[in-house]
């Protein structure tokens, strides 16, 4: 079994074609036979998880399970307490009332080795702009934006930062790793899915870069890796 922790730029897809030359997967994971576990959106970013491991994709993917996925969401505005209390405690948006999150604003200094996004995001001079760290356990349809827009705080970046307690430490945008034993261990721990000897392919490599010169318009060069 393969398990892979891929930080996904922003515009990449979360496949691996695209019939219209869009950014995918394979620009960057040139794995066999591993799939997405779940889904990120096009202009998200952070932490994707691949395998073959299809019992742990499925638990990993199902609202029934909760497994709890954080967010730092850059929005409009300063949130109030009152806002911060409305996401704790669900909100109602287009799918349904979302579950009760935790949510709390994030200081300056937490977000300060945050990678810039190419393009970076539009400032309105006259409107303030702040982050928050959202963790869920359901998948709506762009759940975390539209939990932000219901409480007047449009998101302007989105990025995810962990799964459970597996999280992008060390990781570079396009840049990928193999997880380790004992993380492959709590995350089936986490999804309920039993005791597997599901081992990664390698101990922990050594995290793998894109091209330097890599965009949606110029990709250059992949890297290869068996």
């Amino acid at each position: 079994m393969r398990y892979i922790l891929l930080n996904k730029p922003y515009e990449v897809l979360t496949q691996f074609t695209d019939e219209h030359g869009r950014a995918t997967l394979k620009d960057f994971v040139a794995v066999p036979n591993v799939y997405p576990v779940g889904r990120l959106d096009f202009d998200s970013e952070g932490l994707l998880l691949l395998t073959d491991d299809k019992q742990l994709q499925h638990r990993l993917s199902d609202p029934r399970y909760k497994v709890p996925k954080t967010y730092w969401a850059q929005v409009e505005g300063t949130p109030t307490e009152v806002a911060l209390q409305q996401l704790r405690e669900g909100v109602q948006i287009k799918e349904g009332f979302t579950l009760p999150a935790e949510a709390e604003a994030l200081p300056e200094a937490a977000t300060a080795d945050l990678w810039p996004r190419n393009p970076p995001i539009r400032y309105r001079a006259s409107i303030p702009t702040s982050w928050l760290a959202l963790t869920i356990s359901q998948g709506m349809n762009r759940q975390v934006r539209k939990m932000c827009a219901s409480v007047n705080l449009p998101c302007l970046r989105l990025v995810r930062q962990a799964i459970g307690d597996l999280s992008l430490a060390g990781l570079a945008p396009g840049e990928w790793r193999d997880l380790t034993t004992e993380e492959i261990a709590a995350l089936r721990g986490l999804a309920g899915a039993g005791e597997r000897h599901a081992r990664p392919a390698t101990p922990r490599p050594t995290a793998t870069r894109p091209n330097a010169s890599f965009s949606p318009t110029n990709r250059g060069p992949r890297r290869q890796r068996p």
